[in-house]
């Protein structure tokens, strides 16, 4: 059974930065992608970055420029580098691997908050 376990959350001020890191029970490269969602209060849960087999990265918006996904196989990790936080970063930030064609799977999530 895939198991993926979230850690780096914490409260941080405005303008400072935080590493999260996910970690996969199973191999990362049997991934087809790992992504990081994340849900603030009163919103829907939203696609913050994804990493892909081949190494390609996708990012929102709302987070290009301050975030970086990156991916370690020897360590079974996916990591989200989050410089320049803002208070509007604050959410739940969940972990989630996809191998097709099965369903997706997804971690507890960490809380993040960014006082202002």
């Amino acid at each position: 059974q895939v198991q993926l376990v979230e850690s780096g959350g914490g409260l941080v001020q405005a303008g400072g930065s935080l590493i999260l890191s996910c970690t996969a029970s199973v191999y990362t490269f049997s991934f087809n992608a790992m992504s990081w969602y994340r849900q603030g209060p009163g919103k829907q849960r939203e696609l913050v970055a994804t990493t892909t087999i081949d190494g390609s990265t996708n990012y929102a918006d709302s987070v290009k420029g301050r975030f970086t996904v990156s991916r370690d196989n020897a360590k079974n990790t996916v990591y989200l580098q989050m410089n320049s936080l803002k208070p509007e970063d604050t959410a739940v930030y969940y972990c989630n691997a996809v191998r097709v064609p099965t369903n997706p799977f997804w971690g507890q999530g960490t809380q993040v908050t960014v006082s202002s």
